[in-house]
């Protein structure tokens, strides 16, 4: 059982980042919190990256294995205040809740995470094989895994924990995600005489019935592979009286395990040449969206919107003694898997490093008004991480 003044500590340092402003690209205050924090909390020391990352670390007093627990410290941001019942930033405590933006996503998990681990490390007095490191993460909300290759590069950790909503239940993989952008081209010409043009959304709207049909594929525990349109545009716009000559098309890709970039645009592609042949006038082009986003270092992260999706086994060794030691302290958690993506997608998606998810709260709760998390998940989520370490560093 936690110590009732670790119950406290974890509930004060949740509140302490709620109180804290971070949307995407303005994460700079809230690590600058972090760092007396870490410092509060027995870290050994900590580093702030190019991109903004702040990493915190305790090392054991014999070497071995390096656990990295991941938690993003970006939020979405709130739109009208006025919709909200309590102060998003106020952190207040009501009905054994704690409610503000990033309670659920994922200030609450990063608090359990800090101080599980400095738990663990205390309760062993450092007598451990190994190296325990927090991350708080920067941009994860506009880009899943980019800003953690950084945190990767420096760290190499053997094990990582992702920290999103599981409601302490543990997670061994996702479907990953990709944005497909489709242009057509036509030609433009006065609405009055469309013999004389070519309009783009025609053509485009012929490509889309196919795409529709196509076959996604099917993996037995992620589910069905998913491209769906979600948004579409013409130009010129305003478009009166003129016929358009361009349409641009966004997909929503949701990938299975071991697709690559190549396998997935394939088809898309292949489609555009068929129709080509068979029709003079087609005209259209398939390609990955690119995202650009500064950071509040100064710096530019930019890439290709394609996020991998991973997969474990419930009989993999580290899932089954991390599933035995939430088990021991009393949390029976569930094995399942993210339905949306996270920064595992760079981590186990791209670089292949053994990783599980487990964080407090649902994920429903996530980008809501009135969002908050209840302060037993808090509490059982410190407690399952302190398990994680015992379960994967020797002592």
């Amino acid at each position: 059982m936690l110590l009732k003044e670790n119950e406290q500590r974890v509930v004060n340092v949740c509140q302490e980042l709620v109180k804290v402003k971070s949307y995407s690209g303005e994460e700079e205050q809230v690590v600058e919190r972090l760092k007396d924090i870490f410092n509060d909390l027995g870290f050994d020391n900590f580093h702030v990256d190019e991109y903004g990352n702040i990493v915190g670390c305790i090392k054991g007093n014999k070497p071995g294995k390096k656990i990295l627990f991941d938690a993003h410290i970006d939020t979405v941001e709130v739109s009208d205040n006025s919709k909200w019942a309590v102060d998003p930033f106020g952190g207040e405590i009501i009905d054994g809740k704690i409610y503000g933006r990033g309670t659920s996503d994922m200030k609450g998990a990063l608090s359990a995470m800090l101080c599980g681990v400095s738990n663990f490390a205390k309760r062993a007095n450092k007598e451990f094989e190994g190296e325990l490191y927090v991350a708080g993460v920067v941009h994860e909300e506009c880009f899943e895994g980019v800003a953690s290759r950084k945190i990767n590069e420096r760290v190499k950790p053997d094990y990582v924990v992702i920290g999103e909503a599981s409601e302490c239940n543990l997670k061994i993989g996702q479907r990953g995600r990709a944005e497909i952008v489709i242009e057509t081209y036509g030609k433009a010409a006065h609405s009055a005489n469309p013999q004389k043009g070519i309009n783009a959304v025609y053509k485009a709207s012929k490509l889309i019935d196919k795409i529709r049909n196509m076959e996604m594929n099917y993996d037995e525990e992620l589910g069905q592979g998913i491209l769906e349109l979600v948004d579409i545009k013409s130009s010129p716009y305003p478009g009166a009286s003129v016929v358009p000559d361009y349409c641009r098309i966004t997909y929503d890709r949701r990938l299975l395990v071991s697709e690559t970039k190549e396998e997935v645009l394939k088809p898309v592609l292949d489609l555009i040449e068929e129709m080509k042949n068979e029709d003079p006038e087609f005209n259209a082009r398939a390609f990955y969206a690119r995202g650009e986003e500064k950071c509040y270092t100064g710096e530019e992260i930019s890439d290709e919107r394609f996020f991998p999706a991973w997969k474990y086994s419930r009989e993999d060794d580290f899932v089954k003694k991390c599933y035995s030691s939430l088990e021991e302290i009393g949390l029976n958690p569930i094995i399942t898997y993210y339905s949306f993506c996270t920064n595992g997608s760079h981590y186990a998606g791209e670089a292949g490093i053994k990783t599980i998810g487990f964080g407090p709260s649902r994920e429903n709760l996530a980008h809501t008004i009135d969002e908050y998390i209840e302060i037993n998940e808090l509490i059982k989520a410190a407690k399952g991480y302190e398990g994680i370490c015992k379960a994967l560093l020797k002592y």
